[in-house]
Parts: structure tokens; C-alpha cells; sequence
């Protein structure tokens, strides 16, 4: 069966959060890469490319480059700051409860924002407090912190909502499990949950938990971050790309987006990062045909397990 391409206006989808205090663009630029030059670059083409939700972390080592970018682009004129949604992440090593609001301040001040939109916990996991990222034992394992619970981090970040500090908070690499057991006792719910997910590892079941509660689901690494079996060479979306004249990557996003999901992609190639943005409308048949006809699952990163991360700063 032949396809007509359906161009549109897939990109610019926003997802309301459930506490009422915006909406997250659907399409996501990741910030996950060791150079600061490279950082401020990737991060400049993306926004000037149309993006307008960035994803932060205190583990990528990077806020203070990402800040630059986007108070060098806002001075542009070609956008507001309320018109970007800004995320970063609460690392393991401040999972305490006296360590988040310290965390979060010292993330806030390197971005040079008055306010990040959303705060997540970036595992489920507390590492043992102190300044080391990783910390270990003399045999190299992580060192946990069993005497404090995901809960107990989650009054804290509560409190940041409380203040003021930010506008809501979220949850990555969770288990559903874990992210149930969150939900039923939290104060103020997850407005967002960000998780590795591409057609190889669709989750249906967490989304759909997620949409129940209207919690924001945000798909990481959506195109398999470059690793094997590589996503963007599975046959289903190649036929499918050449039918409707669009990349794999660009169908794979796509969609991500129509099954009411968000992405995070990221690249430091220009080209890349304009077709990561440039999605249409898939018809009704080839979102049957990928949910269908790809049975291959493949999870790329068990940090959800462990919450040590094992991607490098990778491409797209």
C-alpha cells in the first residue's frame, strides 16, 4: 500500500501538565554531551531551529554551557523565556532530603534561570551523599544509601514546588512499579516521567499508567542512541520512510509524538537536528503497522536498575 506524505503541524504539540502550570512541547532537544563549545553550539542550532524544551541534568557536567546558549538566544529577541520549558535533573549523590534544595539551587544558578519549569529525580536510586558523582568502594561498586527512600526524596522536591522554585517536578529512568508507588502517597503527583523509549522499547504499559494520571511521558534516546540493533535500521520504518519521504528518524518521532508522548533527541550535526524537528503526521495504517509488525525489544541503558548510566555523550 502506497502512503501520501501529511505535512503538518506535529511539531509544535504541546502536552498540558497536570499541575496546571504549562505545557511541554512535544519535541525535545537533550543536552547530553561532555565538550562546552559543543554545547553551547548543539544547544544554539537547536533553539534557533525551532526547539523550545531543553533537557538539563547535573550529571552531564554542562548546565553553565546550556545557560549561555539559551540567554544568548533569548537575547535574540526570537523568543521569550516563558516561551522555553527548561528541565534538569537531581543526580544520586543529593538524593537526601537536606541535599535536594541545595541541588537544585546550585542547577538553577550554572543555567542562570529564576525559575526551571520542571525538576526530576534522575534515578530511583540514592547513592551514598557527598561530592562524588559515583561514589565507590575499594572493589569499585557503588556506594548506595539504603537509610533514604525515592519517598523521602520526593517530600523534598515537593517543598521546591512549595517555594516557588519550580514549576513542577518529575521522575526519570522509573520503573512503573516504583513510579505507582510514588503516585500513591505523593502530595503534589509527577507532571512528567522521562524514560528510554523508540519502537524497540515502547512501554506501553507505563504510558499508559502515565495518561491515566495525566502525567507527561517523555521518551529518551526515541531513535536507540546510535547503539545496535539500531533502531533506525529496522526494515518496518525504512519501507515506511521511502513511502511517505521522510527519514527513519523522522518516522520513528513522528510517531512518538501521535501515541501522546514527548522526545528528547540530540545531536551536534546541523542537519540532524533540523530533521529531528522537521515531523508530519503518520496515517492511521503505519502507526498500526509499527506497533504490529515491530516485535523486536531491546532496552539500551539500565541505569533503571542500577542508576549508573552506561550511554557515552552520544549522537542523534
Amino acid at each position: 500500500m502506497s502512503y501520501e506524505p501529511i505535512f503538518d503541524e506535529l511539531p509544535d504539540t504541546r502536552f498540558a501538565l497536570n499541575t496546571g502550570s504549562g505545557k511541554l512541547p512535544a519535541v525535545g532537544f537533550g543536552t547530553f554531551f561532555d565538550d562546552p563549545a559543543a554545547t553551547i553550539d548543539a544547544v544554539t542550532q537547536a533553539l534557533q531551529s525551532g526547539f523550545r524544551a531543553i533537557d538539563c541534568a547535573e550529571r552531564f557536567g554542562n548546565e553553565a554551557s546550556v545557560g549561555a546558549a539559551v540567554h544568548a538566544f533569548l537575547e535574540t529577541g526570537k523568543a521569550r523565556r516563558e516561551d522555553l520549558f527548561i528541565t534538569s535533573k537531581l543526580w544520586n549523590n543529593n538524593h537526601h532530603p537536606q541535599r535536594v534544595l541545595p541541588a537544585f539551587e546550585a542547577s538553577r544558578q550554572r543555567l542562570g534561570l529564576d525559575y526551571l519549569d520542571c525538576y526530576l529525580i534522575h534515578t530511583p536510586f540514592a547513592f551514598q551523599a557527598g561530592d562524588e558523582l559515583h561514589p565507590r568502594d575499594a572493589f569499585a561498586h557503588i556506594l548506595y544509601d539504603s537509610g533514604v527512600t525515592l519517598i523521602d526524596t520526593w517530600r523534598a522536591m515537593e517543598r521546591l514546588v512549595d517555594k516557588g522554585l519550580c514549576k513542577s517536578i518529575g521522575l526519570s529512568n522509573v520503573s512503573l512499579q516504583a513510579l505507582q508507588d510514588v503516585v500513591a502517597v505523593a502530595r503534589i503527583k509527577p507532571a512528567l516521567v522521562q524514560v528510554e523509549a523508540h519502537p524497540y522499547l515502547p512501554e506501553w504499559e507505563l504510558l499508559q499508567f502515565c495518561q491515566q494520571h495525566g502525567i507527561v511521558f517523555q521518551a529518551y534516546a526515541p531513535l536507540g542512541h546510535g547503539l545496535e540493533p539500531s533502531v533506525l535500521n529496522e526494515p518496518v520504518l525504512n519501507q515506511m520512510a521511502r513511502r511517505l519521504q521522510k527519514t527513519p528518524a523522522q518516522i520513528a518521532l513522528a510517531w512518538a509524538v501521535q501515541r501522546g508522548t514527548a522526545f528528547v533527541t540530540q545531536s551536534t550535526t546541523l542537519s540532524h537536528i533540523q530533521q529531528n524537528i522537521d515531523i508530519s503526521t503518520l496515517p492511521h495504517r503505519a502507526m498500526h503497522e509499527i506497533r504490529q509488525d515491530i516485535t523486536h525489544r531491546v532496552r539500551f541503558n539500565s541505569v533503571n536498575e542500577t542508576g549508573v548510566h552506561l550511554f557515552s555523550s552520544a549522537p542523534r
